[in-house]
């Protein structure tokens, strides 16, 4: 079983950054493949990155590449999105996400976060 807690999400005004972190308790996190969802008031869930559990694979949601950098630290059980030139658009609730040997464009995840809010300011 995995246990994730999400942090790092805020305040911001267009333009600017913020690093979201996602710790993960529980034994072989360099198992899991990790992803960011988000889910903004009034709109369906959706996935944001995701990362391989191996590590060399990454997946973007159109609307963040270029922007968004997801990454994780093994060493740490940490996975951690950058998110830069943040839009208006970009506020949501961001949930951190883990799946067994999970394919990096998998929607499908096991254990969830409880979420961290960012809100960017226009």
């Amino acid at each position: 079983q995995v246990q994730l807690v999400e942090s790092g999400g805020g305040l911001v005004q267009a333009g600017g950054s913020l690093r979201l972190s996602c710790a993960a308790s529980g034994p072989s996190f360099n198992t899991y493949t990790m992803a960011w969802f988000r889910q903004a008031p009034g709109k369906e869930r959706e996935i944001v990155a995701g990362i391989h559990w191996r590590g060399g694979d990454t997946y973007y949601q159109d609307s963040v590449k270029g922007r968004f950098t997801i990454s994780r630290d093994n060493a740490k059980n940490t996975v951690y999105l950058q998110m830069n030139s943040l839009k208006p658009e970009d506020t949501a609730v961001y949930y951190c996400a883990a799946r067994k040997f999970g394919a990096v464009r998998t929607l499908d995840y096991e254990y969830w976060g409880q979420g961290t809010h960012v809100t960017v300011s226009s």
